[in-house]
């Protein structure tokens, strides 16, 4: 398992040491994502987490997978990624909360707004979640820190997140991978009893 050290809260279930791993590539502006998001809240997390059966077997990590089709799919990254380092214990809660609200960013109700509107909405959004003396930080985070292409200063987290795609040929969400590998059978569609089927075939541990 590959997860530089700032992206650790992006494992959302399981412990960090468990053999088998799964990858879960999501887009919070993709419909069929937030679809899989709440199988995963629901089915996936209680069977992986303290008291589930494969606790301590697998690890689920939701890996970030920006799609540039997406007109305001790297501000939500971004904010997701502020999240991870300035309140890391409420990235899943951010998840979702940016999954259920993702029409808000959507292409068409999106289109009038400037980036920083769009990151002003974000950070409205995350003031819902994460803690109100977190916010200023979070804000300071997805804010652009420079002339020219400067970036914020959770760019190179959202490199390190693109690059991993990248390199593992993934190009839609959602994609997930079994212990390093595309596994093109698992759905967005999937519930309790795809998921309870998945796991008793596949952990051997």
């Amino acid at each position: 398992m590959a997860l530089q050290p700032s992206l650790r809260p992006l494992l959302i279930a399981g412990t960090y040491d468990a053999p088998h791993t799964l990858d879960i590539f999501s887009d919070y502006v993709c419909p069929f994502s937030a679809k899989l998001s709440k199988a995963i809240n629901e089915v996936v997390k209680p069977s992986l987490d303290q008291g589930g059966q494969y606790h301590g077997k697998v690890k689920a990590i939701l890996r970030l997978q920006v799609q540039p089709w997406h007109a305001t799919s790297t501000y939500t990254h971004e904010a997701a990624l502020a999240v991870a380092r300035v309140s890391p214990e409420h990235f899943w809660p951010f998840s979702l909360a940016l999954f259920q609200q993702q029409e808000d960013y959507f292409d068409q109700q999106a289109s009038n707004l400037t980036p920083n509107q769009i990151r002003e909405k974000l950070a409205t959004l995350a003031a819902s979640v994460i803690p109100a003396d977190r916010v200023p930080a979070f804000k300071q985070q997805i804010a652009v820190k420079g002339p020219g292409n400067s970036g914020t200063a959770v760019t190179d987290d959202l490199k390190y997140t693109v690059k991993f795609s990248r390199q593992n040929g993934v190009h839609v969400s959602p994609s997930v991978l079994w212990d390093g590998i595309i596994d093109n059978s698992i759905s967005s569609s999937w519930g309790k009893e795809q998921w309870t089927k998945f796991f008793s075939e596949k952990v051997v541990v």
